[in-house]
Order: structure tokens, then C-alpha cells, then sequence
């Protein structure tokens, strides 16, 4: 990952603060509330070449570390939440192309993802599968210099608005152990490929998540990424490092935004003849949401750090994701009691904290599994 000055990072978050500012968040609550996609913010992340954030500059991106992505992220996530998600799902399915596929794959690819002309994300999720990847029963046949492909896959963010996916399929359903078995290509839109419906959600309004359908669908044989059967479970798991991440940042965002309104509120409402910020149980309350808040950002930024030097970081993004997701849901919550019957209603930004905070405790592998995850890294850098 190429590297950038601390002048650099500082004009591109400001540059991005201004946006939040000016283009985001007069129409956060308007477009969070009508569940609709945000066609000309989207035009502007083109713009700013956040879909090209992690490529590297030879293929027409931005080349920025992890670091400054979470940055960028979290700040993005404390005005909407949703923005992050149509460009993190995008970039790690770039981020498969650029790690594992052929240099005519990444040529041909990459700087169209960076420019945005083509958008998507994973299709890995299916309606009898998530944590457990290894079950997917999306099958990839091989005819010619074709694969036919059939199945069905759910929850895919971008799913309707994106027009490429990274899509994991079994090339071989009797191998064992399962993973050799599957699979991942590049999947444009054509005839085979359609959109069954959009799922409705809790939260995470305005970014399109959606039921893909696979009939008979034919994609050509250098679609393979990297050109190899039986590595798509490789694929697929090397790009949530920088997913969970993301969704780590996110969290830190969500905590990051309950706080700041929270302290603001504080200050204005009065009960007893002062400010509530004043009486010790709310004080109680803002202590513990900046700790939480601090201890993420921290946390992010050291499993960033870890990505970026080339670590393994399993074990730290799944510290961060698991720690700043669940500092995200109590943070968001502890709001809700500070603005009591504010907090409740649809004029105030804290119910949408409320309600896309739980998101990132699901997201890029449930929490449980995080504790688990990093259980068998702390063993296994621990040997006795």
C-alpha cells in the first residue's frame, strides 16, 4: 500500500467533512426515512474516487492505506452510516481481484472499479448459509470455455444498483475439506443474472440489499479469479480482513455520533433547575461512551496498522470489529436514555444510531465468531 503524508491524509478528510457538510447531512434524515438510494451522493463519492480508495494508483485509484480508509469511514459513518457500506462491499471485491487475479483481470478490471463506471460488491451470503461459507450450494459448471451457473444468493449489498459482483460458487460439491471445493468469478449482469427483490431492513436504509438469482447463467472461463479452480474460499476470506475493518470503523462512527450528540444535549436540556449534564447519572453515562469511543478508535487503528505493513490481522480486526460494534450498540442505546422521548422519535438522528448499530455486530462475520477467531490466534501465536 502506498504511502501518504500526514499533510495529504488531512486535506482529503477535510475535503470529505466539507461534503458531509454541505451535501450529506441536510438530506440524511429526508432519504434515511423514504428508504431511498442517494443517486447524486453516489455520483459524488465517484468524485472524491472513493471507489477507487485502496486500488493502487497504477490502475487508476487512490492507493490509500487502511489507515486512512477507517478514517475516511468512520467519518463518513458518523453523518450516514449507509454511504460506507456502497463503497466498502465494492472495495473488497476489488481488493480479490487485486490480491488474487490474473494481470489481465486486474488491467481490464481495476481502473473501472476505481472510477466507479463499474460499482458492486460479494455475493457470498445464500438463504440457508452465511457464517458458514463452506455450505453454499450456488454450483458453477464448466462448458467450454464457459462456466453455467446456478443458484441463489441473499442479503448482497449493491445488489441492484451494482452491475459487477465477486461470486462464490462450487466447482466441485463432493471434494473434501469443502473449501477446495468452491470457487469465485466475476460476475456481470447479462442474461441468467437477475434481481428478485429488494430486502427490507431495520436500518442501513438508502444502500440497496438484495436477492440474486442465477439461472442458466454463463460467464466466460477468464472470469475465474486468478484463473484457478478451488481457491475461492482463499479468495473470500482474505478480503474480510479489510471488511471487518471497515465495519470496525463504522461501529467506531455510530459510538462516535450517539456521543457527540449526547454531550450536546446534555448541555441544553434541564431538569431540576440545570443542565442534565450536570447531574451525575448522565455524567456516569458520557464517561463510559467516550471510553468506549476511544478504546475502538484505538483498536481500529491498530489492526489498520497491522494491514497495512502486510501482517496477518486476523486476530486484530476481529478485536476491533468485535469491540467497536458492541461500543456502536451501547453507545447508541445510553443516547436514546440521555434524549429520552427525543431519542425515540423519527426528528432526531439517534434512532437511526439505534437502529444500523446491531448491523455491524452481523456484518463480515457475527461477533461470536470474532471471539472465536481471535481465541484461536491467541493460542496459536502462544504455544505453550
Amino acid at each position: 500500500m502506498n504511502a501518504i503524508t500526514r499533510e495529504d491524509e488531512t486535506q482529503i478528510l477535510d475535503s470529505i467533512q466539507r461534503w458531509l457538510d454541505k451535501d450529506v447531512k441536510p438530506h440524511v434524515l429526508r432519504l434515511e426515512h423514504a428508504d431511498e438510494y442517494p443517486h447524486e451522493m453516489v455520483a459524488q463519492m465517484k468524485e472524491f474516487g472513493l471507489f477507487g480508495a485502496t486500488i493502487p494508483p497504477e490502475y487508476g485509484g487512490l492507493g490509500l492505506p487502511a489507515s486512512t480508509y477507517a478514517k475516511i469511514v468512520t467519518m463518513i459513518s458518523s453523518v450516514w452510516m449507509s454511504l460506507t457500506g456502497i463503497f466498502n462491499s465494492h472495495l473488497i471485491m476489488a481488493t480479490a481481484v487485486q490480491r488474487y487475479g490474473t494481470e489481465a483481470q486486474k488491467r481490464h478490471f481495476l481502473p473501472r472499479f476505481a472510477a466507479g463506471e463499474i460499482r458492486g460488491g460479494l455475493a457470498l451470503t445464500e438463504p440457508d448459509c452465511g457464517t458458514d461459507l463452506q455450505a453454499i450450494r450456488t454450483r458453477a459448471v464448466r462448458d467450454g470455455d464457459d462456466y453455467v451457473i446456478n443458484g441463489t444468493k441473499t442479503w448482497i449489498s449493491n445488489g441492484i444498483e451494482g452491475s459487477c459482483f465477486a461470486l462464490l460458487v462450487k466447482t466441485d460439491m463432493d471434494v473434501q475439506p469443502r473449501h477446495r471445493g468452491m470457487t469465485m468469478f466475476l460476475a456481470e449482469k447479462r442474461d441468467g443474472f437477475s434481481v428478485s427483490r429488494k430486502l427490507e431492513k431495520l436500518g442501513y436504509k438508502g444502500l440497496d440489499s438484495a436477492e440474486l438469482i442465477f439461472q442458466d447463467y454463463r460467464v466466460p472461463a477468464d472470469c475465474l479469479i486468478g484463473g484457478e479452480e478451488g481457491r475461492g474460499f482463499h479468495h473470500a476470506v482474505g478480503g474480510l480482513e479489510l471488511g471487518r475493518i471497515n465495519v470496525a470503523a463504522r461501529g467506531v462512527g455510530i459510538a462516535n455520533a450517539a456521543l457527540r450528540d449526547s454531550v450536546a444535549y446534555a448541555q441544553v436540556r434541564k431538569t431540576m433547575g440545570k443542565p442534565i449534564c450536570e447531574h451525575q447519572a448522565i455524567q456516569l453515562k458520557l464517561g463510559d461512551m467516550a471510553t468506549r469511543c476511544e478504546a475502538a478508535r484505538l483498536l481500529v487503528e491498530s489492526a489498520a496498522g497491522a494491514y497495512d505493513r502486510g501482517e496477518r490481522c486476523d486476530m486484530e480486526a476481529g478485536m476491533a470489529k468485535l469491540f467497536a460494534s458492541e461500543a456502536a450498540v451501547e453507545n447508541s442505546l445510553e443516547a436514546m436514555r440521555i434524549h429520552g422521548g427525543y431519542g425515540y422519535s423519527k426528528e432526531f438522528d439517534i434512532e437511526r444510531y439505534y437502529r444500523d448499530a446491531p448491523l455491524m455486530c452481523i456484518g463480515e462475520g457475527t461477533n461470536e465468531i470474532q471471539r472465536i477467531i481471535i481465541a484461536k490466534q491467541l493460542v496459536a501465536r502462544n504455544p505453550a
